[in-house]
């Protein structure tokens, strides 16, 4: 629905949402009216170069013209049912899913936290079914974020995030230790700990890549003590990083790989997939999803993935992230670029990051920050060079004007 269809003016349309909804977002003060491939619009038309790609769910385009079919059809035959019929999408796409990322077993959620919910539940079900009922602690990373629900905020190692702040005590059975220092894991870790669980890049601690050795290191340390090895893949999967999913860039697998986002092609869609060993931990009414499994977002993301596939857009993703973060560095105020692929940080050194991401929504780009000393960029990975040119001209404007 767009503006005009509406009979409101946007000023009477942001009252709306002042009155109605509860806010807990810093709005940008526009209406995004409509969506096209890199680009949002708003009402009056005017574009805006789109690098959050709805924090990392767009990532086939805006509006993609397949995924868009996919959820036309879908809808006209059947919109939610239930997970006791077997439902054409639901199937087509766990064969798809599985047979492409290497994995075994899929159970579907709505949602990237409630994926890591499902993911924490079932290791720690595994762990104390298979070795008592003590085994169920899972050692996370400082500075990892893994969701809002309560096991997947209690699994975020930012205590002082505004995310844990309030709400009393956190779920027990937690640990942290220090990202990208396999020493400081092994500390962690004790006769009660049955799992690592991981973000291969952290998103919003920072854009902070994994290392090879720490990835190496933990799947070793893993297998040497009968732990498995979680990783969150929210954010990084689905072309992201520059492979299918990041942990394919280490020659390593996961015993549980959580993912949402960019799986839905733009539907909200989540899901866990497993060993076939460690997917045995799930049982009739040890776990269920009213929603998960949606035959429209199933068929959105079946038509997503086949558009990653066509488009080779892990290959673009990989291309164009090493040309980004490039010409990204040869900006004034950057302390450091990181990222994998088209996952990209830049820290600045002499200019606050809000006041950056603030000036480029003014020459209509989008960004987010991380703090005061990061912003993140997750654009379509359907973007060019001229794409990426673009964006590093309006954020070298910004810094200028700062």
């Amino acid at each position: 629905m767009k503006l005009k269809d509406t009979g409101l003016t946007a000023a009477e349309l942001k009252a709306k949402a002042s009155k109605y909804i509860i806010e807990t977002y810093e709005r940008f003060d526009f209406v995004a009216d409509s969506a096209k491939g890199v680009y949002i619009y708003d009402e009056n038309g005017t574009p805006y170069l789109d690098f959050y790609a709805g924090i990392a769910v767009n990532s086939v385009g805006n509006c993609n013209d397949k995924v868009v079919k996919a959820v036309q059809t879908q809808a006209e035959t059947a919109m939610q049912l239930f997970n006791y019929p077997y439902t054409v999408p639901q199937v087509l796409l766990a064969e798809k899913v599985c047979t492409t990322i290497g994995m075994d077993k899929i159970f579907y959620q709505n949602s990237g936290t409630e994926a890591n919910e499902a993911m924490i539940k079932m290791a720690r079900k595994y762990g104390v079914e298979k070795y008592g009922a003590e085994r169920y602690n899972i050692v996370t990373a400082a500075n990892s974020f893994h969701g809002r629900t309560f096991g997947a905020m209690s699994a975020t190692g930012q205590p002082d995030n505004a995310c844990q702040i309030g709400f009393g005590g956190m779920t027990p059975g937690f640990t942290y230790a220090k990202y990208n220092d396999l020493e400081s894991f092994k500390k962690a870790c004790t006769k009660n700990t049955i799992a690592i669980m991981i973000e291969p890049v952290q998103g919003e601690g920072g854009v902070n890549p994994a290392t090879q050795e720490f990835m190496t290191g933990l799947r070793k340390f893993c297998d040497e003590n009968e732990m498995l090895l979680l990783l969150d893949e929210v954010q990084t999967g689905w072309c992201r990083t520059g492979k299918f999913m990041s942990f394919m860039n280490y020659g390593v697998k996961p015993d549980i790989v959580s993912m949402a986002k960019a799986l839905g092609g733009g539907m909200p869609i989540g899901a866990i997939c497993a060993t076939e060993e460690v997917s045995k931990a799930f049982t009739a009414g040890s776990h269920g999803t009213t929603f998960g499994g949606h035959p429209v977002c199933c068929a959105a993301a079946l038509a997503a993935i086949e558009e990653m596939e066509d488009k080779h857009l892990a290959e673009n993703a990989a291309e164009m992230g090493a040309y980004f973060m490039e010409k990204l560095k040869t900006l004034s105020k950057v302390k450091e670029v990181r990222g994998q692929g088209l996952l990209v940080g830049v820290e600045f050194d002499g200019v606050n990051a809000v006041d950056v991401k603030h000036k480029c929504f003014d020459k209509k780009l989008l960004i987010t920050a991380l703090g005061d000393k990061v912003i993140r960029m997750v654009p379509p990975l359907i973007i060019t060079k001229d794409d990426c040119d673009k964006a590093v001209k309006i954020i070298g404007e910004a810094i200028g004007e700062l």
